[in-house]
Parts: structure tokens; C-alpha cells; sequence
């Protein structure tokens, strides 16, 4: 793969770096065209300024070489506070070319985590970072300027969201105070040094995840690696790697030392391969070994399903699906088969030490979330959520960093109460969600199905969004799939915020819509969460598009005689000559 060419293939969106001193944070930059008025001046447009996932991936002068990885832009911060020491060094071999790594962990009753830092009033440098990514009013110079009282056609226009939400600024104090609250988190473990840090919580932008990862019957560390590019070049804020075939350690190896954003696991599928796929062989020694294992290599977040209980599994059995989730189906054939209750529940605590050991971050897992309409909000689902935030608040005091995961299938009218219910019973934690998917007959399009209900909850306070592709229920993704789930859900999560009103979410939109107007196709197409596709569409009828916007325009839908865009412009020309007393 051109990795080189898929991230810098368009010289009108470029990464650059904002910020003072060694801190420094990437954004992506769309430049824009003049606007060619009707008297032949011109008015220049400001670039717009972006929130960026690529990372190191979209510099130009890059090594491009995914055997070298990223730059450790968290270590000097790592170092310098003083509270982790050396635990060892990554051995070498044949499909690992990062052997030689140093591995870290907290020293002797230490607890480096974002969690823990924050409730000593410590605003880390990870926590400059978010604020300074996150404030996209700032970036484009109009913070405390957007405002529903601007003028309709101003780039200043912010619809009120709602519910209503208070008005603040994003700064590291604001970032350390959601931190501390438990409302969001900073996954970050210490040995990811290579993490761009991203903030999920309900006052933060939307975020969406990727799930990819191999099968016993399909894909390569290379496939994998790939799709994790493809993922972050258009958009996905972490990456979840669920392989279950071979090489799984070397796989996320590859794809840790590659990725810029938080990466997520499920360490119950390893600890499962572990066993040679029987879940009746799983014991806890096993698994607390796989949990160390993947901590040391840098994965900042775990999905754990102990909220799986014995008491619900009636419940679930007397369902239309029955256990959807592959975590949640493992864990209770474990305690059919032993007769006892869920070694991940009791062994919570012996979890939360070892965590707190590298920040990596929980995501208590919906095993028992809904696999058909017909099961939603039903009790074993909502049991667990319960359960979910018991084990919240008891990971909290070892200072462990919690996001808890949703639903599932969900109709519309009955995704509110689960919103309700996540916020109440888990204490305001981030709410993760794998949709919800609204409706059950769209296979192949199970990523729309899926968005619809990630808009939905988004805007009632969801923070993450996991992505769904056209393939979900059907196959293994591959990266054209991943591509089609990430932008659609780039989309859901954008208008989430839109329709919160977070700050600036709104102001890209106007650019867009005033780039519409104008007939600025280039500025359209760059301002568009695909361009590549966005132009493929519009060079199909017009290999010329990128015209002088003070030549006659039109598209193919409308034509020159119904184009209702250059009417309008004729119509805003006359009441701008006239006055509205005489234009009428």
C-alpha cells in the first residue's frame, strides 16, 4: 500500500501543528478558495481549521515505514513525572520488529492514571493536549464569536442545542475537572508514549471507534496494520483490536507502535485463544496473565465483561438472540459449565490493581446487550447496566479511568431510557455505544441502520460511538468496509454535536454551505468528511469542475436552466441593489 500517497494526497488538506513549547498538536488545515464576486473583486476565505486523527502518518516528512513506527511524543511527559519505572524489554522475533522496547509500570504504590491526577488538581500534559484539540473555536478564531443571534448567512451562526448545555471553554482546567468528575477520560497507558491523547465525555466532541482485528479464517498483521491507516486516515478516534485468529500479540504489537489514537481490546479473546477456544477451560490465572501482557504492550483501554451475572442468563436465554456478544456468550458457558459466578466479577478488584498499574482505561462490557429488536431494554440487559456502575464507582477509588458500553439493537422510541438509565446508574461515566442499530432487516446496511440510532443517543449525552460497516452480521470487514463505517459514523457523531450545540460544531457546516452557495466545488469537495468520493461524484459529469466560481455553474441535478443556487444568488443581488422595499 502507497501510505505515503493515502495521506497526502490532497495538497489543499494538510496537517499542521499548533501550540507553544514542546507541546504541540496536530490538526488538519483545508485551504480555501476566493470567493470571485459579481464585480470581479475577490474576498478571500479563512482556511478551516479541523480536528485531525492521522497523526505523524499525514507529515510530509515522515518515514512512512510502519516497521519504525511513531514518534514517542508522551515519553519526555512520562519520564519527567517521576511516579513509573523500567519493567523490562520487548524480545525480539520474527514478526515483532519493535523488540528492544523498553516496558514500564508504576512504581511501588504509585498510580499513574489521568484519574488519579486529576483528583489531586493536577492538569497534565495530556490534558493541555485535549484542550487545545478539542477547542475548535479557538483554532479557527471565533471562540465566544458563534452565537444563534448571527446573521443567517455568517459564518458566526451556532444553533442552540439541546437539551441546553451550559456555556463554558474548553481549557486544561475545564478537561482536568470532567477527568476528575469521572464524566470523561483520557485513555492513555503509559506505554503507548506514542498516542496523540483524544478526551471522551459527554462535553467533548463525539468520538467514534473502529473495530477491526483477524479471524481463525481470515486476514494478515499486514491486512490489519492497513486498516488501521485506513481507519485513522478518515476519521476513527480509537481503534478496537478484536483479532481471534493468529499472531494475535504480534498483530497488535504492529498496530500499537503504528496508531495514534487510543487502542481498545477485549483481552478475554486472547485468554480464550489461550485455552485453544474452549471457554470451559478459561481460569483466571490465564486471563490476569493476558490483561499484564497487553497492559505492557500499550493498549489503553480493556472491555471487560463482569457485569455478565448468573442471575440474568433466564433472562437472556428466553430471548429472540439470546447473547449477542461473543464476550458475553463466553463468560456465561463459563459459569453454566463450573456452576459459579463470573471470575471477572470477583476477581474485579485483582482487575482494577492491575490497571491502575499502566492507566489503561476500563470499558465495562454490554455482554448482555440486545442482538434483536424484540430484546431491548429488557431485564437482563438493564440488570447489567446496574451492575455496571457498581463496578464503575469501585474502579474509581484504585483510580482507574471508566467508560461504560451500551446497546445493541434499539428502536428509536426506546433509546432515550437507555441514555437515562447509563447516566443515573453509572454516575455520569461516558457512555460507549455499538449504535444502536433501530431496525433488524438491513443487512448490508446494518452501518446506516446503526448510525441513525448513534445520532440519536450521541445528542442525549452518548460520548463514543463504535462504528458498524456494511458488512456487520454478514462477514469479516475489509478496508474499503472500514472506510464506509468510519465516515458514516463520522457523520452520526457529527451531528450529535451539531444538535448539543457544542461549541463551533456548527461553524465547518456554514463554511461548507457558504462554499455551496459560491459554487467553490473545490472548497465543497475539501470540506467534506470523503472528498475523494465527494470528487469522484462530481468529475463522473463535469472532468472540469474546478472552474473561475465567477463562470456560470451548475450540476447535473438541476441543470442551468433549474439551478435553484444561481437563482438565489440572483435574487440576493437584486436585494442587495434594490433594498426589500423596492426588490418587492
Amino acid at each position: 500500500m502507497d501510505i505515503r500517497g493515502l495521506f497526502l494526497d490532497n495538497p489543499r488538506r494538510r496537517r499542521i501543528l499548533v501550540g507553544g513549547g514542546a507541546l504541540k498538536v496536530g490538526l488538519c488545515e483545508v485551504e480555501l478558495d476566493s470567493t470571485r464576486l459579481r464585480d470581479g473583486k475577490t474576498r478571500p476565505n479563512k482556511p478551516v481549521r479541523i480536528y485531525d486523527t492521522c497523526g505523524a502518518w499525514a507529515d510530509p516528512d515522515f518515514h512512512f515505514d510502519t516497521s519504525k513506527g511513531l514518534p514517542k511524543i508522551r515519553e519526555p511527559w512520562i519520564e519527567r513525572r517521576g511516579d513509573t519505572e523500567a519493567a523490562g524489554v520487548v524480545a525480539h522475533s520474527e514478526k515483532n520488529p519493535f523488540g528492544g522496547r523498553e516496558v514500564r509500570r508504576a512504581k511501588s504504590g504509585e498510580r499513574p492514571t489521568q484519574l488519579a491526577y486529576a483528583k489531586r488538581g493536577v492538569v497534565t500534559p495530556e490534558m493541555e493536549y485535549v484542550a487545545l484539540r478539542e477547542n475548535l473555536a479557538l483554532l479557527n478564531g471565533v471562540e465566544g464569536g458563534m452565537s444563534p443571534d448571527a446573521p443567517r448567512d455568517s459564518l458566526l451562526r451556532q444553533h442552540r442545542g439541546s437539551p441546553n448545555r451550559p456555556d463554558f471553554k474548553i481549557t486544561p482546567e475545564f478537561v482536568r475537572g470532567e477527568v476528575a468528575a469521572g464524566r470523561a477520560i483520557i485513555p492513555a497507558n503509559i506505554n503507548h508514549p506514542e498516542l496523540e491523547p483524544a478526551a471522551i465525555g459527554k462535553n467533548f466532541l463525539t468520538k467514534i471507534n473502529t473495530n477491526i482485528g483477524n479471524s481463525s479464517m481470515a486476514s494478515s498483521i499486514a491486512e490489519e496494520v492497513e486498516k488501521m491507516l485506513w481507519a485513522i486516515k478518515w476519521g476513527s478516534d480509537t481503534l478496537m483490536d478484536l483479532s481471534t485468529g493468529a499472531d494475535i500479540s504480534d498483530t497488535r504489537e504492529w498496530i500499537v507502535r503504528n496508531c495514534p489514537t487510543p487502542v481498545g481490546t477485549v483481552p478475554l479473546y486472547q485468554a480464550l485463544e489461550r485455552v485453544g477456544g474452549i471457554a470451559e477451560d478459561l481460569t483466571w490465572e490465564v486471563y490476569r496473565d493476558v490483561l499484564i501482557e497487553q497492559a505492557e504492550q500499550g493498549v489503553d483501554y480493556f472491555t471487560v465483561h463482569a457485569g455478565v451475572l448468573s442471575k440474568f442468563l433466564p433472562a437472556a436465554a428466553r430471548r429472540m438472540a439470546g447473547i449477542a456478544s461473543r464476550g458475553g456468550s463466553i463468560m456465561a458457558k463459563w459459569m453454566l459449565a463450573h456452576n459459579r459466578e463470573n471470575f471477572l466479577f470477583e476477581h474485579w478488584d485483582d482487575i482494577c490493581d492491575i490497571m491502575s498499574r499502566y492507566d489503561v482505561s476500563f470499558s465495562i462490557g454490554d455482554g448482555l446487550r440486545p442482538g434483536a429488536i424484540a430484546d431491548a431494554n429488557d431485564s437482563a440487559q438493564l440488570g447489567e447496566l446496574k451492575v455496571q456502575g457498581e463496578l464503575c464507582r469501585r474502579a474509581w477509588a484504585f483510580g482507574v479511568q471508566v467508560m461504560c458500553e451500551g446497546p445493541g439493537h434499539v428502536p428509536l422510541q426506546m433509546i432515550n431510557e437507555n441514555m437515562d438509565c447509563q447516566s443515573e446508574w453509572c454516575s455520569e461515566a461516558p457512555f460507549y455505544t455499538l449504535g444502536p442499530l433501530v431496525s433488524d432487516i438491513a443487512a448490508g446496511y446494518d452501518h446506516i441502520t446503526a448510525a441513525i440510532g448513534a445520532a440519536v443517543i450521541g445528542w442525549r449525552g452518548a460520548a463514543m460511538l463504535c462504528y458498524v460497516t456494511p458488512k456487520e452480521h454478514l462477514g469479516l470487514p475489509e478496508r474499503g468496509d472500514v472506510r464506509e463505517g468510519v465516515v458514516t459514523f463520522k457523520l452520526a457523531a457529527h451531528a450529535a454535536d451539531l444538535a448539543k450545540g457544542h461549541p463551533a460544531a456548527q461553524y465547518r457546516d456554514n463554511a461548507m454551505s457558504l462554499a455551496r452557495a459560491e459554487f467553490r466545488w473545490r472548497d465543497q469537495i475539501n470540506l467534506s468528511l470523503d472528498p475523494e468520493r465527494a470528487e469522484s461524484f462530481r468529475r463522473k459529469n463535469d472532468a472540469d469542475f474546478i472552474r473561475d466560481n465567477g463562470e456560470s455553474h451548475h450540476c447535473t441535478m438541476c441543470g442551468p436552466k433549474f439551478c435553484s443556487m444561481r437563482a438565489s444568488i440572483e435574487i440576493k443581488e437584486k436585494f442587495k441593489t434594490c433594498g426589500e422595499a423596492d426588490a418587492l
